[in-house]
This record gives C-alpha cells, structure tokens and sequence, in this order.
C-alpha cells in the first residue's frame, strides 16, 4: 500500500494502515518535531516512508519523474519516460453517450451529421478543488465572446465544464448571455463522461486540475492555465500542451486574463491549431 498524499500526510499514514492492516506500507513522510508526538505515532503506521519533496528542490522534473524515482528506489521498478504517460480505455457505453451529446447539442462530431454545425468543439474547464486554481465564470464568459470574434474560432462550439454543486448558478449565469453553441456540462453519473466527451473535442481550456491530464490521456491539445507553486505538475505530453503562467509567485490562476490565452491561441492558429 502506498500513499502519495503531499498533503496531511501522517493522516494518510494512519488511513494507509486501515485499509491494509496486514500489508506493507510506504507513505510520504514529513520531518516531525521531537515534542510532537501524536504525528509521530501516526508515522509508525508506516513499514517505509518517502522523503517529502519541494518542487524547489527538484525545478526541472516533472511529477512522473519523481513518482518514477521512488517506485524505483522502494520497488526497483523502472518506469521508462515514455511509460509514464497517462492511458485511459473508455468504454463502448460512454463513447456512445459521448457521440449522442454531441449531436443533441449539434455538434459535427455527433452521431448524426448536422448542417451548419461548429467546426470545431473547445471545451473549457475554470474549477478545480482550491479556490486558488478556480477561473471565474465570468471570464470563461468572456474568453468564448473574444474568441467568436477572432476568424479562427467564430464558428467553434463550446463546451463548458462546471462541477455538480454550481451548475445552478452557471446556468442563471449563462441563461442571458446568448452564447450561440455554447452548452454546460457537468459528470454527474459516472466519472467517464467526462473523458468521453473531451475525447470528441478539439481542444482543452482548462486551470490545473485532472482535466488537463484527462486531455493529455485522450490525445486532444490543452492549454493550461497554471499558477507558479506546483510547476512539476504541467501536462506530461508538452507537445500537445501549452502552459499559461501566472505572473506573480503568489499569483492565484484567475490573474490569468482573456488575452492571456488568445495570445496563445494565436501563435497555436499561426503554427498548425
């Protein structure tokens, strides 16, 4: 059993040890001050530990290379580069709900073929867990007004991607914006509707969260809309991905402007899109 929790980690220590009483148990470890025993006694629920690491420390490897050196250190197990890259199998049933989405909301790559259709999907994703790495609705609103103005992307579809608990909100939000081909969506039953429907698109908008890795997963160009703390966890497959960076150190991701990304939006339009 092995916990790769960064955060809490003498908690996860202690849940590593309940789900597998009897196994053996690798988790991060942090150092622990001597008086501060409860977290100690946590850490004994551990067989063997992994030093904590800093993306200081290490500025120049990506998160699969430092997950690669410790299976390697505790297991001897070698993980080649080219390994490393997410793989995901969809099933039949949720590609065909993919496919019936698509055409319910008139989009080409639908079941059916449908006149007049966007040439081409963007889905955008402005949530993740942390309020630090959120996008405003408001701006994603804005990037898909800028967008249908640039020639490149007027006749784009847009998929918006929203977690359960605000697509309330989203939807009065966007109720009155008159955003032509522009449909929320939310992976409310099963967690492979959402790699589904990415799969279909043309490219992934999204701030650092799993989509952006979902993206990589499904071979659909991604630009990520990132903060500076964790840069070892960028997309893996770099040449299909563009990472947008805020400014400041402590810059949260929504400092990232709508000319932010069309900028990168035009040098991809200049290169191949």
């Amino acid at each position: 059993m092995v916990s790769l929790a960064v955060l809490e980690r003498h908690k996860y220590a202690v849940l590593a040890r309940r789900i597998s009483p009897g196994g053996f148990v690798v988790g991060q470890k942090k150092r622990v001050r001597p008086y501060d025993l409860p977290k100690h006694l946590c850490y004994r629920k551990l067989d063997a530990f992994i030093p904590a690491y800093t993306a200081a420390a290490q500025p120049d490897r990506h998160i699969s290379d430092i997950y690669a050196d410790w299976f390697g250190q505790l297991f001897g197990i070698d993980i080649a580069p080219a390994a490393r890259y997410p793989v995901l199998e969809i099933g039949e049933r949720w590609m065909r709900y993919a496919h019936a989405q698509f055409a319910d909301w008139g989009f080409r790559n639908g079941l059916e073929h449908v006149e007049q259709a966007p040439a081409r999907v963007v889905f955008v994703n402005a949530f993740s867990k942390s309020i630090e790495r959120n996008w405003p609705l408001e701006r994603v609103i804005g990037l898909v007004r800028t967008m249908r103005c640039d020639p490149a992307w007027a006749d784009a579809g847009f998929v918006v991607n929203v977690v359960p608990e605000a697509l309330e909100h989203a939807r009065k939000l966007f109720s009155h914006q008159g955003l032509a081909h522009t449909h929320l969506f939310s992976a409310e039953d099963n967690f492979f509707q959402l790699p589904a429907i990415l799969s279909l698109c043309d490219l992934v908008i999204s701030v650092e969260t799993a989509v952006m890795h979902l993206a990589n997963a499904v071979h659909v160009p991604v630009i990520a809309l990132m903060r500076r703390k964790s840069p070892e966890w960028a997309p893996i497959d770099r040449d299909n991905s563009t990472v947008i960076t805020v400014a400041g150190r402590d810059d949260w991701v929504d400092a990232i402007g709508v000319q932010d990304v069309m900028a990168v939006l035009n040098t991809r339009t200049a290169g191949k899109v």
